[in-house]
């Protein structure tokens, strides 16, 4: 890799290595998949206590979609790519372990709501020393608090066998959902950290040496352990705070009649800005925006830094009131009441391409209108009722329990077709493409008049819907019938005459 400071690696040979991946979650399977794909000489193991997950990645239907997974996962599984429950046997054959399991948001003690719980990542420190007999690298994976690395230095050092040495890497995924598979096969960047002593440096170079299969040396970054795993917070913080900063001026534009797409245009062609995380919607979502803020904001806290806490915090806030405002949004245009009113939700999943609904803004919109009298029918052609109404339970604590008519009033149905059916307003939560393909008018014909749209991703072309007789409210513009927009937004002829000032 290019040269930072005297951070330099030099090329190793990793013919006949064996990696162990502990973890076959949304980042351990399809960077494993990858490293397998673009390795051919080298073995890799996913390993995971859950059977049935283990099971799910070993037949034809994988337990997560990602475009272009099952691909990869079928090319290779069998040949340098072997998925087992056998956690403590594949540590001990391998050379390089990776530690990608679940660091989620504490939910109690010390700080809880914001601090990530990293109980995970020490039990697989004392499971690696525990059965280690030879030298390993060890390969943080999981997005962890800064100076986690540390925790797993002691507890590894403290369980350590005679003459078996262990060298931690920071390597933070920089994935996205529904674009993992090209994130993984043409990186922007791959961050490695590690130690500054010799045994350090060469555990960075055999890993660097591993990537460089297929990503280009200028882009193997490398830092020290610490600048690592802080960057993999920021760069989601930085993420977040774009796209919250244009929902802020979403709800500014619709108070004075400007439209935030041309906004975000405008403002996106400055070359010092960029277009990338400019487009509003009803809130972000997913496993690591809010957790990675939180995290971020307690380490803030925590080394007394209260007031780039709180600046942080606000990215939060921001996204939590983004939803709440679509959610009354819904409820006020529908004449204050959704009592009793069947409402269609295409999309669930955070984001398109991927069934994740993990921090989904659909679960918060869902339980306001809800909580309000509504049915909602919900369409989304890669979410299950099983993660469906898991989010609501595990985030929102929204059980049959505390909700007692939840499974009657809350149903998943297997067209938007169907959710539409006597609906009397249909809500986009998710971008899937096929949403702008469909036929509205037939839509229309079979809903509940008025008839209302709710585009909380501002993907569907509102004139037409206009057209064809629906209100229809978007993010950042100002919505309603035909009628009522006549006028706002009509373009200004150029050359037209005006009053000289």
């Amino acid at each position: 890799m290019a040269s930072q400071g005297d951070w330099q690696f030099a090329t190793m040979p990793v013919a006949g290595k064996k990696i162990c991946c502990i973890g076959a979650g949304y980042v351990g399977g399809p960077t494993m998949a990858v490293i397998a794909e673009k390795c051919p000489d080298v073995t890799v193991t996913v390993v995971d206590i859950s059977q049935p997950r283990i099971d799910a990645w070993n037949s034809d239907s994988l337990p997560i979609y990602e475009p272009g997974l099952e691909e990869i996962v079928k090319a290779v599984r069998g040949k340098n790519l072997f998925f087992s429950t056998a956690v403590e046997e594949a540590i001990a054959a391998a050379d390089i372990v990776f530690v990608s399991v679940n660091t989620p948001t504490k939910t109690y003690g010390i700080g809880a709501g914001k601090a990530a719980n990293v109980k995970n990542l020490e039990l697989c420190a004392r499971t690696i020393a525990q059965v280690s007999t030879s030298d390993k690298i060890v390969v943080e994976k999981s997005t962890v608090p800064v100076k986690t690395a540390e925790t797993l230095k002691r507890v590894l050092k403290a369980n350590q066998k005679p003459g078996v040495n262990f060298e931690i890497v920071s390597n933070p995924e920089f994935l996205a959902e529904g674009t993992a598979i090209r994130d993984l096969r043409a990186p922007s960047r791959v961050l490695v950290g590690g130690d500054p002593t010799d045994s350090g440096r060469a555990a960075v170079s055999q890993l660097c040496s591993v990537y460089e299969h297929w990503v280009p040396r200028e882009k193997l970054l490398t830092t020290n352990l610490w600048s690592s795993e802080l960057s993999k917070l920021v760069a989601n913080a930085f993420l977040a705070q774009r796209i919250s900063s244009i929902n802020a001026i979403s709800a500014l534009c619709e108070a004075t009649g400007a439209d935030v797409s041309e906004v975000a245009r405008a403002v996106g062609s400055d070359v010092r800005i960029g277009s990338r995380f400019l487009q509003s919607s009803v809130g972000f979502g997913g496993s690591c925006f809010q957790k990675d803020i939180l995290n971020l904001v307690y380490l803030c806290q925590t080394y007394g830094l209260q007031e780039v806490a709180d600046y942080w915090e606000k990215v939060v806030t921001m996204n939590d009131y983004q939803k709440t405002r679509f959610a009354k949004q819904i409820v006020g245009k529908m004449f204050n009441s959704v009592t009793g009113k069947r409402i269609a939700m295409l999309g669930f999943a955070f984001k398109k391409d991927t069934g994740d609904t993990r921090e989904t803004a659909a679960a918060y919109v869902a339980k306001n209108l809800l909580e309000e009298g509504a049915t909602v029918v919900v369409y989304d052609p890669k979410v299950t009722a099983e993660s469906m109404f898991m989010e609501l339970q595990y985030t929102l604590g929204m059980t049959e329990e505390t909700f007692p008519a939840l499974k009657q009033r809350l149903l998943l149905v297997g067209s938007a077709a169907e959710a539409v059916e006597g609906a009397h307003a249909l809500t986009v939560m998710t971008e899937w493409d096929e949403f702008t393909t469909y036929d509205y008018g037939a839509f229309f014909a079979s809903m509940v008049k008025p008839a209302f749209v709710f585009d909380g991703r501002n993907i569907l072309d509102h004139t037409a819907l206009r057209a064809i007789g629906f209100d229809v409210y978007g993010i950042g513009s100002r919505g309603g019938s035909a009628a009522d927009v006549a006028g706002l937004s009509a373009p200004i002829a150029a050359g037209a005459g005006g009053a000289a000032e």
